[in-house]
């Protein structure tokens, strides 16, 4: 039970530095108790995902700012992905704010394609709300 604390602790620790609606320990504990959720990790990034069935979600994506720009994103969102293939996914769905530029292209780049919008879904600190886009990658396509 410690490493799954522990590991609770550092990607709330994470998430905490790339996001301003962070999520804490007790919510990391409980989305990796639960079946088909897994992180790929590294020093300065994780990703956590969810398979269930043949399809997967990209639940959330971190990578420390000073560390971002270096393709770590890529990295984990390529392994994630094959990780997804290896439980059975034949296709990845993830949300994404429409103003969130980097995360729009780093997705881009893996081969995601807009599949649906839900209008004012993300509210901000200022007051704002942003659309979040749904975004589709179908494996069958994607992997050789």
């Amino acid at each position: 039970m410690t490493g799954a604390v522990d590991q609770s602790a550092r990607l709330a620790e994470l998430h905490s530095q790339s996001f301003d609606a962070a999520w804490d320990r007790s919510a990391f504990a409980a989305l990796l108790s639960q079946p088909g959720v897994f992180a790929v990790e590294a020093p300065d990034g994780f990703i956590l995902m969810r398979v269930v069935a043949d399809e997967a979600e990209i639940l959330t994506l971190a990578v420390r700012p000073e560390a971002r720009r270096h393709s770590l994103g890529g990295r984990l969102t390529s392994e994630g992905v094959a990780g997804a293939a290896a439980r059975g996914a034949t296709r990845v769905l993830l949300e994404v704010a429409d103003d969130n530029a980097a995360a729009r292209a780093l997705y881009a780049r893996a081969g995601f394609i807009e599949a649906g919008r839900r209008l004012r879904y993300y509210a901000r600190v200022d007051g704002t709300h942003h659309d979040a886009l749904l975004l589709v990658l179908n494996l069958v396509d994607a992997l050789p």
